[in-house]
């Protein structure tokens, strides 16, 4: 396994920690990929994680948004058996993922239809953090805010 040495990033920055642990999880096998998911970009600042939970009932999945992190999780009831089954294909076994979200990132819904959970997401960022255009003014310098004129 290949590691990465970030400590030359983090002398020169500061804030950008949780940018090595992104890459250490990132790097980490989970070991499995139940259950299976998409994630697809719907729109300009629009996304959407498309998991297949074929056996789940909509009382049988959380999804819980805290800080930068989605984290889906699904037990399925236990249902009693009155077959034999000859094979047993379809997984009714709980699960657990959890997804790194960007800064701004919103969950805005989540449906359920067809065996399939759709989680759509967006990304608003806020007024103050959007780039603006500073107009530039014609005339004499002025005195900056907080300074005593000469």
């Amino acid at each position: 396994m290949t590691s990465f040495d970030f400590s030359p990033l983090f002398r020169s920055t500061i804030g950008f920690d949780r940018l090595g642990r992104l890459f250490d999880q990132a790097l980490v096998d989970e070991g499995t990929s139940y259950p299976p998911y998409n994630i697809e970009k719907t729109g300009e600042d629009a996304y959407r994680i498309t998991m297949a939970v074929a056996g789940f009932g909509d009382d049988d999945i959380s999804i819980v948004a805290q800080e930068n992190t989605l984290s889906v999780s699904g037990k399925a009831k236990a249902v009693e058996e009155q077959s034999e089954f000859l094979y047993r294909g379809i997984a009714g076994r709980a699960f657990e993922r959890r997804f790194q979200l960007a800064d701004h990132i919103k969950v805005v819904g989540a449906q359920l239809v067809n065996g399939l959970l759709h989680i759509d997401l967006v990304r608003e960022v806020p007024e103050a953090k959007r780039p603006r255009q500073i107009k530039v003014e014609v005339g004499a310098p002025r005195t900056p805010i907080g300074a005593k004129a000469a």
